[in-house]
């Protein structure tokens, strides 16, 4: 289908497509401000943001293991078949493609079936070494063609509805690490920069306070200060109170800018990457992973795939960033010996049509491969099945052979270490047929068993503002409200508890004299400590 027919309801499918990039872009700049779960800092004029800890990002903070994964998004649907290009059928690639295809004679063969095109000769060297892998297909069943709703399905890996909205790495905040509010960790266990429009380390029911700066100079005076905004001589009045809790957040998005700061300084980056972004992004990443961090996981984000239109030239370009910057990457970890600890792998919310456009581009599609680097990896070489060029789905879309799933639960399991229990869990409860990819961690598990003996849930109901306590056993529970620059506001429940359900009118208890806003409440049950955050009406 071009992209220029006309839909009677709705308009044309180009406005569509602008729409959706709007509310992508929307939800980014929420998420930047950090009213929707995310926030950056600047660091060598790049965001970064920081995620919360949760089960699975605090059991890879504890693993026996000092594997480092790093995702490199490829945002806008990467075309895989100008990617990886099909030699074993090169006829039908080059007839569905006649404007757009690389010629035969141009390919560099990773095998007798696939190559790759000039503008990722870089990863020659790589995958001669065995230092890459090629998984064909990849995606999931029924793709939705939605930039915004597939990449929050990759995230989620809710291929079922589409609408969860927390990511698999972030959906145990409460559970492994329930305090982390009042007692956050000394180092952040993920790290993103850009795509702070993705929520895969978002949790269920926590804001992801992250860090917000304009530029190093910023990052710098926070981190010998520890804050940003003062929140001393503010006027006593409505709008001092709004200014002090805006000012307060922004405070709370500091959380790391010392210890990333520290680990940034303590190292340099020893060879040189393109002057884009992606090479920005990875330069930094080296830095903090040979500067000792301590982080396991990083996002970075290269966007302008959505390649509807002359995609040969963007396109050769985009994966000359990926393949040059990648392949320095490495190069730069070795300087310091710690290219074998980092795994490295391509994801992209889906691939694009087999059959180019009207306008020498090609439109949202569905499966495409993942790559992965780095030389953890025992060799070189190709899993899962390519999609047919000739059995195509009914919009034109190769169809999936590899479920992405299945990828996250490798990468989990067999590289970062994680518990198979907490992994399954985070992928909604799914478990998946262990796949080998040539990586292993070799460790003994300790099993995760949260505590589970109090349950709180937060709601609204017209107008006011309800926490629901249900514990199973019997203990003292001091229940603490606190506001977001850490005063305490109230003491909602202070007393011996038994096994039961109980329900504050946390509005009432708070009365009027406080201000309808965001409120940290934190619960002390026996040895226990829970913290988590409220709207109080």
């Amino acid at each position: 289908m071009s992209i220029n027919k006309t839909n009677k309801k709705y308009g044309s499918a180009a406005d569509i497509h602008n729409q959706e990039h709007e509310r992508w872009n929307r939800r980014s700049f929420l998420k930047a401000l950090g009213l929707a779960g995310g926030g950056t800092m600047m660091l060598a004029n790049t965001n970064v943001s920081a995620s919360q800890p949760s089960e699975l990002t605090q059991a890879i903070t504890n693993a026996e293991t000092d594997h480092v994964l790093v995702l490199i998004r490829l945002q806008g649907g990467n075309d895989g078949l100008n990617t990886i290009v099909p030699i074993y059928d090169y006829d039908t690639y080059a007839n569905l493609r006649p404007n757009i295809r690389h010629e035969e004679n141009s390919l560099f063969k990773l095998n007798d079936d696939f190559g790759i095109p000039p503008s990722m000769a870089n990863l020659q060297s790589m995958w001669g070494e065995g230092s890459m892998k090629v998984i064909n297909g990849v995606g999931y069943e029924n793709q939705n063609l939605s930039h915004f709703k597939s990449s929050d399905i990759w995230a989620s890996t809710d291929i079922e509805t589409g609408e969860e909205d927390s990511g698999y790495m972030g959906r145990y905040f409460e559970e492994i690490y329930p305090d982390f509010l009042a007692n956050p960790p000394e180092a952040p266990a993920a790290i993103q920069i850009g795509s702070i429009g993705n929520l895969i380390f978002d949790g269920k029911g926590v804001l992801n306070y992250a860090m917000t700066v304009a530029n190093p100079g910023q990052l710098e005076r926070i981190g010998k200060n520890g804050s940003l905004h003062g929140l001393n001589d503010l006027p006593n009045c409505t709008y001092g109170d709004r200014l002090k809790y805006l000012r307060s957040m922004a405070n709370n998005t500091f959380t790391y800018a010392e210890t990333i700061s520290a680990a940034y300084n303590s190292s340099t980056n020893g060879v040189q990457y393109l002057d884009d972004s992606l090479g920005r992004q990875l330069a930094i990443i080296a830095r903090m992973i040979k500067g000792n961090l301590g982080t396991r996981v990083y996002m970075v984000s290269i966007g302008g795939f959505d390649t509807h239109g002359n995609q040969i030239d963007r396109h050769d370009e985009l994966m000359n960033s990926v393949a040059f910057n990648t392949k320095t990457f490495y190069e730069d970890l070795e300087l310091n010996d710690m290219q074998n600890n980092v795994l490295t792998t391509t994801i992209s919310e889906f691939g694009r049509r087999a059959e180019e456009n009207g306008s020498k581009g090609t439109d949202h599609g569905q499966a495409a491969p993942m790559m992965m680097f780095g030389p953890a990896l025992d060799d070189n070489g190709f899993y899962g099945e390519h999609p047919s060029l000739t059995d195509l789905d009914k919009r034109g879309n190769l169809q999936y052979t590899f479920d992405f799933r299945e990828i996250y639960s490798a990468l989990m399991k067999e590289w970062l270490c994680v518990d198979s229990a907490i992994v399954d869990r985070a992928l909604l409860g799914e478990t998946f047929e262990e796949k080998s990819f040539g990586f292993s961690c070799n460790t003994t598990f300790t099993e995760f068993t949260g505590d589970v003996s109090l349950t709180h849930t937060v709601y609204q109901v017209e107008g006011v503002s309800y926490l629901h306590i249900t514990k199973t056993d019997s203990s003292h529970v001091n229940i603490t409200l606190y506001d977001m620059t850490g005063a305490r506001v109230k003491v909602l429940k202070n007393e011996l508890m038994t096994p039961g359900e109980e329900t504050i009118n946390v509005s009432e208890k708070v009365g009027r004299s406080f201000n309808q806003s965001v409120y940290i409440y934190r619960i002390l049950s026996g040895s226990k400590s829970f913290s988590n955050q409220m709207v109080v009406l």
